[in-house]
């Protein structure tokens, strides 16, 4: 229970920061340029995934001659033009939970982000400090749902996978955390929790505010 819990590993993506919603902008933006169109369906089955399952995932989804770097390429040209011009906002709670959390527990960052990026959003949202270590998606072989970098974070702070607690707001990211052997909180965002998540999670909560009624 949470008398056992050393460390806490977040995601960042729409967990600590919106970038969920920008991002959706962004693809919107370049599926005009590249005449295709994105559902929420292909969105949701992206989020939680580095760059080369995300091209694999376009691939199936447009075909296997559809220039699926480009396309990325495109959408992180629209979101750095986005991130550079008004920000990235925090989602709500998420300096003052880690100022709570920061002098009782290990806190790391599990991210399939590359990690220049992680380190420059953390950074602009002065969230940078708050955490030991972070492991990012150019530090993995295997983006989540495999495991491989929820058990890289719990390793990274000596912490037994056991011990440490997982905040997650997406399906890839929390099957990986539960993989490692990990409790999992979801904190929603985009993706609503479906039976199969419920069963992974240990709890369910409605913001990063309601983490102090557990811990």
């Amino acid at each position: 229970m949470a008398n056992d819990i050393k460390a806490l590993v977040f995601d960042m993506d729409g967990v600590l920061l919106d970038t969920e919603s920008m991002s959706d902008k962004t693809w919107a933006m370049a599926a005009k340029d590249f005449n295709v169109t994105v559902t929420e369906e292909d969105l949701n089955k992206c989020r939680g995934s580095n760059k080369s399952d995300i091209i694999m995932i376009l691939k199936g989804i447009y075909g296997n001659e559809f220039d699926a770097e480009n396309f990325l390429c495109s959408t992180g040209k629209y979101f750095h033009e986005l991130e550079f011009s008004s920000g990235i906002p925090l989602m709500h709670y998420a300096k003052e939970i880690l100022e709570y959390l920061k002098p009782k527990y290990h806190l790391a960052l599990a991210s399939s982000t590359s990690g220049p990026t992680v380190e420059r959003q953390l950074r602009n949202a002065g969230l940078i400090d708050f955490f030991e270590k972070r492991i990012t998606g150019d530090m993995v072989l295997h983006s989540k749902p495999d495991p491989e970098i929820y058990t890289m974070a719990c390793s990274s702070i000596n912490v037994a996978p056991a011990n440490c607690l997982a905040i997650e707001d997406s399906p890839n990211g929390i099957r990986s955390a539960s993989a490692a052997g990990m409790k999992v909180i979801m904190v929603p965002d985009r993706i609503k929790p479906t039976a199969e998540l419920e069963k992974l999670c240990w709890k369910i909560l409605p913001s990063l505010e309601d983490l102090r009624s557990v811990l």
